[in-house]
């Protein structure tokens, strides 16, 4: 029986930073035309592994096959040529130019005296996407285009270039349902044209549905390679966590304390509608919408992002005027962004960040308090488990999950008695997603007023007392979360049966 040769073969990657050995002699392989899933916590080494392979990063020891041939994968510019294209979770188009420059983008056909050949850069590119079965204005400026026409341009983009293996770091984690069903046809339609697919994610399900076949990496080493028709999601979990996760959300107290966020008639003109609910002290709140609901309007206007035009805030039972985040810092509301980078300086250590909506309080005649910054940043390394070589780390550097726990930190620092989560497990693994859970717990019992907006309805029934429902601006129901299902949260955010 002759075995087939891998399209890609990795043999004994090891890689190691200041403090971490990332990959530990790891070995996979990946065969033509196979969407091939990585899948592991944050840190397992999955985005160290794929930059080695696309040529982003040099790796300490091991090598590379490539449909039975060793190669040096010691640039970009070299994994492109041999025919390997990555596209990363943060996009390498260019806004300002248009679909079809963005295709062709350093490859512009050109004419005599070096001047480009406009018509042939259109062609190119339409042929491109036509392959594709994209439907995209070519001459749009990439800036105007959803995220998810973007993530189809940049698909287009790499494959332009002849690639054989195609690498996807999160591609789905800022698509809607219905977009990220477009996408998982086009990969399909690629696998069936012969391109091997590496396809990284947090989502188990969508990886159970698309992979052909599954490797698992858990700190830095390979646990093992799966048909993804042979094993069950409770068990792809504990092998990626090394432990059972069959108490994923804490047990949450009925809350009994009085109102500490009141919102009454909040409105926004063609985005909120007369927004009226409260938040006792202790109790977590969610708040489900699909697409357009405006469930981010509300949290941003919670937190003095944007203006209300009518309507109300009560902290405690007075009223405040939130115009600004400063307002509603002083006002003891934090809010925890849907993107953790915009609540973080990702090129500081963890003291500042953690120190960042608090310098009044640890600062002497408008001097910096540095060894008290220090200790606290300490203190809630230590409480909330932030996993980290040195308190000097850039945050950076750190995994998803420990980057959203220094931004609670950063609230829990500034002593705020309303904390709005928005999509909090966005982008961070199962493991992670648990300490999360157990965290929000946790400050609930300690009577801090929570406000979680997400579209992962699960994870609103495992945590929350009361769930409400917006649709098109508005609160149009509201649930208790133990006593309803996720069919009745669908069917009231859509509107069906209304």
């Amino acid at each position: 029986m002759v075995t087939e040769v891998p399209m890609l073969l990795a043999e004994g990657i090891t890689k190691s930073f200041p403090g971490v050995r990332a990959l530990d002699n790891v070995s996979f392989d990946a065969r033509r035309g196979e969407i091939h899933a990585l899948l592991g916590e944050n840190g397992a080494g999955k985005s160290t592994l794929v930059k080695i392979l696309s040529g982003s990063l040099a790796k300490d020891a091991g090598r590379i096959f490539l449909d039975g041939t060793q190669v040096e994968v010691n640039s970009p510019t070299r994994a492109r040529n041999l025919g390997i294209g990555m596209v990363y979770q943060e996009l390498s188009l260019i806004p300002t130019l248009s679909v079809a420059e963005n295709i062709c983008l350093g490859r512009w056909p050109r004419r005599r005296f070096g001047r480009v050949d406009w018509g042939a850069t259109y062609a190119v590119a339409r042929a491109e996407l036509e392959k594709l079965g994209l439907d995209v204005n070519l001459k749009a400026r990439v800036g105007s285009l959803s995220v998810a026409e973007q993530q189809l341009v940049e698909i287009a983009k790499v494959t332009s270039q002849n690639v054989r293996i195609l690498l996807l770091d999160e591609p789905t984690s800022a698509l809607s349902d219905n977009e990220r069903e477009r996408l998982f046809r086009l990969v399909k339609g690629l696998r069936d044209k012969g391109i091997t697919i590496i396809y990284i994610s947090h989502r188990l399900a969508e990886v159970m549905e698309i992979a052909d076949r599954i490797t698992i990496l858990r700190d830095g080493k390979k646990v093992g390679t799966f048909h993804a028709g042979n094993i069950g999601h409770d068990e792809l979990v504990s092998m990626m966590i090394g432990r059972s996760m069959k108490d994923q959300f804490p047990a949450i107290d009925t809350p009994g304390g009085e109102p500490v966020l009141q919102v009454e008639g909040i409105t926004v003109q063609g985005l909120l509608h007369d927004i009226s609910f409260c938040v006792g002290r202790g109790e977590i709140v969610g708040i489900f919408g699909l697409m357009g609901s405006g469930r981010t309007t509300l949290a941003r206007v919670l937190f003095g992002l944007q203006r209300a035009e009518r309507g109300a805030i009560m902290v405690d039972g007075v009223k405040v005027d939130v115009t600004s985040p400063g307002d509603a810092i002083r006002a003891g509301i934090g809010y925890l962004t849907e993107d953790r980078r915009q609540g973080l300086v990702p090129f500081m250590a963890i003291p500042p960040n953690v120190t960042l909506s608090s310098l009044r309080s640890i600062s002497s005649y408008f001097v910096l308090d540095r060894k008290r910054e220090d200790r606290l940043a300490q203190r809630f390394i230590e409480d909330l488990r932030i996993r980290t070589p040195s308190l000097r780390q850039k945050v950076s550097r750190l995994s998803g999950g420990n980057q959203q726990k220094v931004v609670l930190s950063k609230w829990l620092c500034s002593k705020s008695k309303i904390l709005v989560f928005d999509e909090p497990t966005r982008g961070i693994d199962v493991g992670a997603k648990a300490e999360v859970f157990q965290l929000m717990a946790r400050l609930a019992r300690e009577g801090i007023a929570i406000v979680m907006l997400s579209s992962e309805l699960p994870e609103l029934l495992g945590m929350c007392n009361r769930i409400l429902v917006m649709r098109k601006g508005r609160i149009v129901a509201q649930f208790e979360a133990c006593r309803t299902t996720q069919e009745e949260l669908l069917k009231s955010a859509s509107g069906i049966g209304v």
